[in-house]
């Protein structure tokens, strides 16, 4: 029989679902929302997305280290209410200095709670795997299946409400969040075993100088990268294509069907037979077989909904390379973290691979736009995770 999983790992779990729920339910309709309703500039809507992402990604090390040093329970619950409040602040906030208050304060909420969140659901799935009861990546597979599910409910629910305004749309991200936190306030343990705060000086410095550690985030920040042109050069081929973009929606939906569908029995069967820099040797190079695909069909200049084939065949490949990737990659940290700061490792993992794809998002925007031969942009992109299968740790 399998072995079932604590009521702390089932708790945070869920949490992760029910996070993106509200996420997801609110964010897809932003940019629209701050361009046509706040009336803001196309650069403008930029820079409040960059804040957003920039007080999320940037600030998960900081989270973390709150984490280590005063448990999961305060910083979990902090977050939640400044999550609260920023979606509450969103929905009435109508200056600019208000939209990026709020939005600050949105991404500071998930700064807070999603690396102590992801942290202690490393920790213990690590101890599960020490009991016997299953490889430590099956947990953490629950967690991206969680989230994934979650980001494929919140649009879907985030449309429904748009029909009445965007207002009640933060709103109703508010109430998911009152939720969560009512339920982390009753079921969150006041002190989690094995877990006692650590004072904050000498993380970082040790941090910075552990090269297997920093290895494993230039790797993960490639994958990121690859991940990340769902949203940059994907968009790009499919208006070229079809004249519109009309048909990303089923694209993405094609991916975070793919993960809940496909993720547990990937990440069991993987599980059983490969190491985990292996599984992400392979993912990394199902990643850049996807590029190719499309780097392949790019000069052939296929039009219509026929040249949407190397395009799917590409988020299907990407999506693979994600199952692959994303639990084993999280699954990695403990091994490499300093005792006591897991984390501020989680948080570091986000955070400095945030910075890469920050630049190297910066870079593929400069190759779409440089006027270079069709294949070549898809070609670099497709380079980037064969590089960083050389900058994995060796063990």
């Amino acid at each position: 029989a399998q072995p079932r999983l604590s009521p702390l790992l089932r708790l945070l779990i869920l949490t992760q679902l029910a996070f993106n729920i509200g996420f997801y339910a609110v964010l897809p309709f932003l940019s629209e929302h701050l361009g046509q309703a706040v009336g803001m500039a196309g650069w403008l809507v930029g820079f409040v997305l960059g804040l957003r992402t920039f007080s999320q990604q940037g600030l998960f090390v900081v989270g973390g280290a709150l984490a280590d040093r005063y448990g999961i329970r305060p910083v979990v619950l902090t977050g939640c209410v400044l999550r609260i409040a920023g979606f509450v602040w969103l929905g009435y906030a109508r200056e600019t200095w208000a939209v990026i208050g709020a939005v600050l304060l949105i991404g500071f909420a998930a700064a807070l709670f999603s690396p102590a969140v992801e942290s202690e659901v490393a920790r213990q799935a690590v101890l599960w795997e020490e009991s016997g009861a299953g490889s430590r990546t099956r947990v953490l597979a629950l967690l991206t299946v969680a989230g994934q599910a979650g980001a494929f409910v919140g649009p879907l629910l985030g449309a429904l409400l748009l029909s009445v305004d965007f207002r009640t749309v933060c709103l109703a991200g508010a109430g998911i969040f009152v939720l969560v936190l009512a339920g982390h306030a009753w079921l969150l343990p006041q002190h989690i075993p094995g877990r006692g705060g650590v004072r904050f000086q000498g993380g970082v410095g040790k941090l910075l100088r552990n090269r297997r550690f920093l290895a494993l985030c230039c790797a993960y920040g490639a994958y990121l990268l690859a991940y990340n042109q769902l949203y940059l050069a994907l968009p790009d081929e499919v208006e070229r294509a079809t004249g519109s973009q009309a048909a990303l929606a089923w694209l993405f939906a094609l991916s975070s069907l793919l993960v809940v569908a496909a993720q547990l029995p990937v990440t069991r069967w993987v599980g059983e037979r490969v190491t985990l820099r292996r599984s992400m040797v392979v993912g990394l190079l199902l990643i850049a077989v996807g590029f190719s695909v499309v780097a392949a069909a790019r000069p052939v200049g296929w039009t219509g909904t026929v040249a949407l084939l190397p395009a799917g065949g590409f988020v299907v490949l990407l999506t693979l390379g994600q199952m692959l990737v994303a639990p084993v990659a999280r699954a990695w940290v403990p091994d490499l973290a300093e005792e006591g700061r897991l984390g501020l490792y989680t948080g570091a993992l986000s955070s400095v691979s945030g910075l890469i794809v920050l630049v190297g998002s910066a870079v593929t925007g400069m190759l779409l736009d440089a006027g270079l031969p069709a294949a070549v942009p898809w070609l670099v992109l497709g380079a980037v995770p064969l590089v960083a299968i050389g900058v994995l740790p060796r063990r």
